[in-house]
């Protein structure tokens, strides 16, 4: 299947799930990120879950970060640009959400893309090659770019791989992980 197919699919099948069923293959999906080896590591980039797109509920994850006493960092997206800027989480942060419905911090102290260890991302779908399929704008593919070389990409979903996406680029960044409640895949 090619990104739009997949995309329509995915929407679709998310679309179908209750809030309690998005609770509950949340919390999996949080356990089962306890049996990867990434948790030595210091700064972690994670996204806040757009209730409206019924993402995968961060909150679990955020949790064991804190309790692991970690730096957590999260996203304001500039979609003049396209580029995403990120912010130490604190007590302090202000969260609000922006004109697409994506939980953002106000302000805070910023930090720069060298710094960041592991990333968690989230994704419509993917393949059993590491690819994923996000909502299309890029922004990710952006971010990991910029990323220093050896950061952990871990996609977080609901669903399993696809066999392939047939239209991959080579802008595409791929996953070194990803996540659902019933398997870890590494490529």
């Amino acid at each position: 299947m090619n990104k739009a197919e997949l995309r329509k699919k995915y929407k679709a099948l998310r679309e179908n799930l209750s809030e309690n069923q998005i609770d509950n293959l949340s919390l999996t999906i949080s356990n089962q990120l306890l049996k990867l080896p990434i948790w030595t590591y210091s700064f972690y980039h994670i996204f806040l879950a757009i209730e409206e797109q019924k993402e995968v509920n961060t909150d679990y994850i955020l949790n064991i970060l804190s309790g692991k006493d970690k730096n957590i960092l999260i996203s304001k997206s500039d979609f003049k640009t396209g580029e995403m800027m990120h912010f130490l989480l604190t007590d302090n942060t202000v969260i609000k959400k922006n004109s697409y419905n994506i939980p953002e911090p106000v302000d805070g102290i910023e930090i720069t893309n060298n710094k960041i260890e592991v990333v968690f991302i989230p994704l419509l779908g993917f393949d059993k090659k590491g690819n994923r399929v996000g909502y299309g704008k890029g922004f990710y593919d952006r971010f990991l770019t910029n990323c220093k070389p050896g950061t952990i990409k871990i996609g977080l979903s609901f669903f399993e791989a696809e066999d392939e996406i047939s239209d991959v680029f080579d802008g595409d960044i791929g996953l070194d992980y990803c996540v659902t409640p019933n398997n870890s895949y590494a490529f």
